[in-house]
């Protein structure tokens, strides 16, 4: 690649990459981006796993040019992954799928930011390092730092056009805020909220700009948790900060926000975003958070599906799963079948665990009573 790429998934491009590349891929491996007709993949490649390495690097490269050849279109990464190793790597194999002739209009692209890019790896003197790289370049100050994770309107704006930089696109299909829950045992929610909606207004620019088309957060604990409880995260809260984000932003009091995505675990240990009612919608209701990003009309991304590798070993779905050949296979179907669950999320470091990923993109999806009693025969 030279230069940037124009364009971002569209409905007319993800729709023939079904019938090219994922022709080949089972029913329900598609499903629509929140009824814009943009086609994404049941199964996303999480691009975290792996050395921080030149050899890591085309291992990864390989991967994603093989995957977005075999009907995975979604691709996810972040700033921090791999001390910053892994857009790099995802760089490289979209050039290389794009020069066997898949189209910048086929693929969705989402990254995440938020942890602090260590390019050198965690530096002796953090202080220091901190003062340097963060503070003299007027990105954030240590009120805006919880552990490695700095929220600051400068430093998410600043990853987001490294990002385009480093992968050479001139628009992301998603900007994906990481994690801003670990700030609220510090800063408390109030303040947490409004950090966001700084941040928000920030990304609701970025949109105007084209840089982004859209953008949400990942959360680790914030969507499975009890409302009560600390970290818990509302979706219809998030969505508010957004409306009013968009209308500072814009200067404009009917603007319509693109918050767009949420991303939360999910695997046979951490069902609790399909399981725990805790999410109130504002429609007279509390449901889940699968329920609840539904009726909002939020797309939700599945993380953790194969629990950092813990479910490639472990079998705790048995053969309760048809037509899944191994522990991998059968947590990845059970992730993506989830009604709610609009692409799950895979971290592919090794050539056997893609051959995973694509062999349950060309199976069918499970029916929505076969999985049901997958929690019946749990009980």
């Amino acid at each position: 690649m030279t230069g940037k790429i124009d364009g971002a998934a569209t409905r007319d491009g993800t729709l023939a990459y079904t019938t090219s590349f994922g022709k080949e891929c089972g029913d329900g491996h598609y499903s629509d981006f929140l009824g814009g007709h943009v086609k994404l993949s049941s199964l996303g490649l999480g691009t975290y796993p792996g050395a921080a390495s030149d050899e890591a690097d085309e291992d990864i490269a390989r991967i994603v040019e093989r995957a977005l050849r075999g009907g995975i279109n979604v691709i996810d990464s972040a700033v921090h992954y791999r001390y910053g190793h892994a857009l790099a790597a995802v760089r490289e194999g979209m050039k290389r799928a794009m020069a066997a002739g898949v189209a910048r209009e086929q693929l969705f692209v989402a990254v995440k930011g938020g942890f602090l890019l260590l390019q050198e790896g965690v530096p002796a003197n953090f202080e220091s390092w901190f003062d340097a790289h963060i503070a003299a370049r007027g990105l954030g100050t240590r009120d805006d730092l919880t552990g490695r994770h700095l929220l600051s309107r400068a430093h998410i704006a600043w990853q987001l056009d490294y990002a385009r930089e480093v992968l050479g696109l001139e628009t992301l299909d998603a900007f994906i805020v990481d994690q801003p829950e670990l700030h609220i045992p510090r800063l408390g929610k109030e303040r947490l909220n409004r950090r966001l909606a700084e941040v928000f207004e920030v990304l609701e620019r970025a949109v105007a700009q084209n840089r982004i088309r859209c953008y949400g957060i990942s959360t680790f604990d914030g969507l499975r948790a009890e409302t009560d409880a600390t970290l818990f995260q509302s979706i219809a809260s998030l969505l508010g900060l957004a409306e009013r984000a968009a209308r500072q932003a814009t200067q404009d009091q009917t603007a319509r926000h693109h918050f767009r995505i949420v991303q939360c675990p999910f695997n046979p240990a951490m069902t609790e975003a399909f399981t725990r009612f805790a999410q109130a919608t504002g429609q007279g209701n509390v449901a889940s958070a699968l329920q609840a990003a539904h009726q909002l009309r939020v797309y939700v991304m599945a993380s953790h599906v194969l629990g950092k590798g813990r479910f490639a070993l472990e079998d705790p779905l048995a053969a309760q799963v048809p037509g899944a050949r191994s522990p991998a296979q059968r947590a990845l179907q059970f992730a993506r079948s989830t009604p709610g669950i609009g692409t799950a999320l895979a971290g592919v470091s090794t050539s056997a665990h893609l051959e995973d990923l694509l062999a349950v993109a060309r199976t069918p999806t499970l029916p929505r009573s076969d999985y049901l009693k997958l929690y019946r025969r749990a009980d």
